[in-house]
Formats: structure tokens, C-alpha cells, sequence
């Protein structure tokens, strides 16, 4: 999950259901790690052992009951960036681990973007149930469909499409289906 998701609810209902999450919390996220000594403070200004800095360090997230408690795990994604995860599999103590789960909900943007983008799944105006499924549905076999032909042509979806489009215009100039006098 992205985190501009990442809301106390949200996290909340996950941990209610018993679902794992792994979710990207920003660096002004206010946290306590202190076990209720000290106040919340942004997740950047924490204090990180070597050890917490491998194997992350527990804690809780403010306006989370104060039962809960999270997995806090530093991600150093390049020289001049670090990611803070948080998830509630408190037995999680690899970051690299952490950050593979996480990196997962990138190829579910990726898919929902192509998706929209490519195929039009969004334009359905249809207002019955049934009809929206076959839209969908529809949709999605388009969008398998081009993830086959660029496996094949080894271009993105982007540049397959155009090229769809810029084809079909061209043959339309030179042999107009609809002839306009």
C-alpha cells in the first residue's frame, strides 16, 4: 500500500481481520519507541541502534490503541533516500524481506494504471451490474492481450498502443471508412 493510504484506520481494520501488512510510513510519521516515556516524535528524528538498524525496532504509532504496536524497519532504498516500513508482523526482523513485500504493491500500481490508461476501463457508462462486469472483465482481457504483445515486441504498453492508434489513423486518411462529401 502507498503511504498516502496508510491511515489508523485502515491499518486498524488490517490488523482486526489478521491480515499482514508491510506499508511505507513518511519521515514525519509521529511514532514512540520510547514504551510511553517520551512523546511522539517524527520517524526521522528516531534514534537507531545498528541492530534496530538491520533488524528494526517496535513501535507504537500515534492515535493507534495503545496496545498496538507496530514493526518499524529502516529501508535504505539509495545513498540519499531511506523508506520506513511499519507492519504488524512483530516476528519480522529482515529488511530485505520487508522491503521485497513492500516493493510488491508496485507492480499492483503499475497494473491499475496500465489498466486505466490502456484499455478505457473507466469510460463504462453502463449502469447495470452485469453490463460492468462485461466491461471489466472485457477490459482486463485487452489488457492481457497487449501484456502478450509486448513480452513479444518487447516494447512498453505505452508505445504498443500508440502504435495501434498512429496505424489505424493512417489507414484511416488513406482509406476512409465513413466517406464524407
Amino acid at each position: 500500500m502507498d503511504s498516502w493510504y496508510v491511515t489508523v484506520g485502515l491499518m486498524t481494520r488490517l490488523i482486526k481481520e489478521q491480515k499482514i501488512f508491510y506499508c511505507p510510513l513518511k519521515k514525519n510519521r509521529q511514532v514512540d519507541d520510547s514504551g510511553g516515556t517520551n512523546p511522539y516524535r517524527a520517524i526521522e528524528t528516531l534514534d537507531w541502534t545498528p541492530e534496530e538498524v538491520l533488524a528494526g525496532k517496535t513501535v507504537k504509532v500515534k492515535k493507534f490503541a495503545s496496545e498496538t504496536r507496530l514493526k518499524l524497519l529502516w529501508v535504505t532504498v539509495s545513498t540519499n533516500r531511506t523508506d520506513y516500513i511499519a507492519t504488524n508482523d512483530l516476528t519480522q526482523s529482515d529488511t530485505d524481506a520487508a522491503q521485497k513485500a513492500s516493493g510488491q504493491r508496485w507492480k499492483i500500481e503499475q497494473f491499475h494504471r496500465e489498466a486505466k490508461q490502456i484499455t478505457g476501463i473507466e469510460d463504462c457508462q453502463c449502469r447495470l451490474n452485469r453490463s460492468q462486469r462485461n466491461h471489466i472483465a472485457s477490459a482486463l482481457l485487452v489488457w492481457v492481450v497487449f501484456k502478450e504483445l509486448v513480452d513479444k515486441t518487447a516494447q512498453t504498453v505505452y508505445q504498443l498502443k500508440h502504435g495501434f492508434l498512429s496505424d489505424y489513423l493512417k489507414q484511416q486518411l488513406r482509406n476512409p471508412a465513413i466517406a464524407f462529401s
